[in-house]
């Protein structure tokens, strides 16, 4: 017999550590206990139906209960359930999936350095840039430059090259030879400054920094196309090929953080080149898989692979799940879903702009401002009064009371501050993205029910 959702939860309470949690607050309510999904959506123990509006953590790309890639794992442990690659030994699946993973990265591609996590796959960057500066004979080259409120990762290395305050907070972070710049968020920072020439500006503070610093020292600026836990924050098209040209002037790496964007979401394969940039290091992990095992990594670009495979001797680097062939395997036939279905056409011809549309018809909800997507993500502000700039109190928590009416409306939707934010599973029909935006705008009436009942839309009420 099945236990109980009380006793799941008395389990949970007494045991496990959740990530990004207050545990002393979630001991109060108890946590929601998961049960099952098929398609896009997940049940919990209760029997309520949720939409999986974020596609689990942004990786079930596929949507759930796919029984190939529960196939494509059974087979594998059947066969050779694990072996590690430190001792000069390889598999069949990392090296097929190496080479698969390349040739959709492109011809500046050739060689695949696997991990377990997007966080492992970033730490992997800072040791491979690090050592190719170095086998170079500039070692002096060491600072990585990143962003503001970038996300990439929760390892040491990778809390440390994300710019989230309340992270360094925890831990004396971020490391040495990390340094940051502000993010392009047009609507956040310059609302009312053209967009592309924002851009451009937003661009130029990478310069800046690289002046700052010396150019001598900087080895390496990284970015994601499009943030995605700091909000689904999309730079102006001009962002990324001035940040391009930027780094060609001072001959230093690129590295496109892609956990996120990678493998169909953004409408593309990989999603850096079609906005104009042209990476060294690609990082990879959730939709690789779709989830449904952990597997990440890191794409090397020719200029790099050359000089570490000739010059560099041993790297002394890796994981003990490096290339594990049940996920590699997993990833292989997740791939072929993808292609064989069409989902990355689909998401740039068919969905993405469909709920493109729907985005921007949320622009005539009294809380929504600066509604915008890419693909299969989207964000929008919850703000007081939109027709000012005027942001709610931060302390009111506005963006945690509408994911909780969205939790009780079958829906979830993340919120980041008081930016709500989407990701669903590219395996959404139009059907199912009209579903989808329905309950989001019962979720953003239920919201603006609740504040008003508080008095928080007033006036007189302080806003930040």
């Amino acid at each position: 017999m099945s236990p109980t959702t009380r006793e799941v939860q008395a389990l949970d309470s007494a045991h496990y550590m959740h990530p990004f949690t207050d545990h002393k607050s979630l001991a109060s309510k108890g946590a929601r206990v998961m049960t099952r999904g098929e398609g896009v959506y997940v049940w919990d123990s209760e029997g309520n139906k949720i939409f999986d509006g974020m596609s689990g953590l942004w990786c079930v790309n596929v949507g759930y209960g796919r029984q190939e890639l529960v196939d494509a794992a059974a087979h594998q442990m059947q066969v050779l359930p694990y072996y590690n690659s430190f001792f000069q030994t390889t598999n069949e699946p990392a090296t097929k999936l190496a080479k698969r993973i390349v040739g959709l990265a492109g011809d500046r591609f050739s060689h695949v350095f696997f991990s377990s996590s997007g966080s492992e796959s970033n730490d992997t960057n800072v040791r491979m840039v690090r050592h190719y500066w170095a086998t170079l004979g500039q070692p002096e080259r060491n600072v990585i430059i990143s962003r503001k409120n970038a996300y990439h990762g929760s390892t040491i290395c990778g809390v440390s090259l994300g710019g989230m305050a309340g992270m360094h907070a925890q831990g004396g972070l971020p490391v040495p030879g990390i340094v940051h710049i502000e993010q392009p968020y047009h609507f956040g920072l310059a609302p009312d400054q053209d967009r592309d020439a924002f851009g451009i500006e937003a661009a130029g503070w990478l310069e800046e920094k690289i002046l700052e610093v010396g150019p001598e020292k900087v080895a390496a600026f990284i970015g994601e196309p499009v943030q995605g836990a700091g909000g689904v924050i999309i730079p102006p098209k001009t962002y990324w090929p001035e940040i391009q040209r930027i780094c060609d002037k001072y001959g230093i790496l690129l590295i496109c953080d892609e956990v996120i964007c990678g493998f169909g979401r953004l409408g593309a394969w990989f999603s850096a080149e079609m906005m104009g940039a042209k990476p060294d290091l690609i990082t990879f992990a959730k939709g690789v898989t779709s989830g449904y095992i952990p597997l990440g990594g890191v794409v090397v670009g020719k200029r790099v692979a050359d000089v570490l495979i000739e010059q560099g001797g041993e790297f002394n680097h890796g994981y003990t799940y490096s290339g594990h062939p049940v996920a590699c395997a997993v990833a292989l036939a997740n791939l072929d879903m993808i292609e064989r279905e069409g989902l990355v056409d689909r998401v740039r011809e068919e969905t993405g702009p469909h709920l493109a549309q729907h985005f921007a018809a949320l622009s005539d909800h009294p809380l929504v401002a600066g509604a915008e997507t890419f693909g299969m993500v989207g964000g929008f502000v919850l703000m007081k009064d939109k027709t000012c700039h005027l942001a709610f109190d931060p302390s009111l928590d506005i963006g945690m009371i509408c994911r909780d009416h969205c939790f009780a409306n079958g829906l979830v939707m993340r919120a980041v501050g008081d930016r709500m934010i989407v990701a669903p599973p590219l395996v959404c029909t139009k059907t199912d993205i009209d579903e989808m935006m329905k309950r989001v705008r019962i979720c953003l009436d239920a919201t603006l029910k609740d504040i008003q009942s508080r008095g928080w839309m007033d006036a007189a009420h302080p806003a930040g």
